[in-house]
């Protein structure tokens, strides 16, 4: 609905050309024929600072277009008035942002903040606990990155257990924790991992290349 994306993107705008015309209209003829278009001004203008623009991110990060989900992102003024769920998806995307840019330590500020709305106990169903399956794997990428083992592995295993959204992100954790139980040279658990990621048949190329690297040598292995 292209109409409704133009609206969104020029919400506030609108809002305050609106709010222009039921002042003049109040001025020239009083308050109770200007109250709709005042109603129509403050319903756009909250919805831009309450709601957010985030129909636009999402088109922006389903196509991967990182820079189209950036502008909307900086377009983004403050923050904390967004509603907690919009709040949290805000954080995750600039992590994600981050991650892209291999800003590591923003990253991690960012996924936390998200993490800490959700766990708030204002995202409800299935898909918000699927959207914090996948920030806490990726703060488990972001602690292996720092050479963190035991938190990596506490955060990945939280994510399986909260749910992920795909089969490409349930094999890149199971994969992650089979190469952190191959460095604990726990072979056995490492090998029931890695046939779990294996099984998933992901598409992904950086995954689907990962299994076929590990394969290479994960079979020589004890256990």
């Amino acid at each position: 609905m292209k109409w409704l994306t133009l609206i969104i993107k020029y919400r506030l705008w609108l809002g305050i050309i609106f709010l222009a015309i039921a002042i003049f209209t109040n001025v020239q003829a009083g308050f109770w024929p200007s109250f709709v278009i005042y109603l129509i001004a403050v319903v756009l203008i909250v919805g831009h600072f309450v709601f957010g623009p985030m129909r636009l991110l999402q088109q922006h990060m389903e196509t991967g277009d990182l820079e189209g989900a950036k502008k909307v992102i900086d377009s983004i003024w403050f923050p904390g008035l967004l509603i907690k769920p919009v709040r949290s998806v805000y954080y995750t995307v600039k992590g994600n942002l981050d991650m892209a840019n291999q800003d590591y330590t923003n990253a991690e500020k960012h996924l936390k903040k998200s993490q800490d709305l959700m766990s708030g106990g204002g995202l409800l169903g299935d898909q918000m606990k699927q959207a914090e399956g996948a920030n806490k794997l990726q703060l488990g990428m972001l602690a292996m990155q720092r050479g963190d083992m035991k938190g990596a592995e506490g955060y990945i295993r939280a994510a399986i257990r909260a749910g992920l959204p795909d089969k490409e992100n349930e094999a890149a954790a199971f994969l992650q924790l089979s190469s952190i139980m191959l460095n604990k040279r726990e072979f056995r658990a490492g090998k029931e991992y890695f046939r779990k990621a294996k099984a998933l048949k992901p598409t992904t190329p950086q995954i689907a290349d990962q299994i076929k690297q590990m394969e290479k040598y994960i079979t020589r292995m004890p256990g």
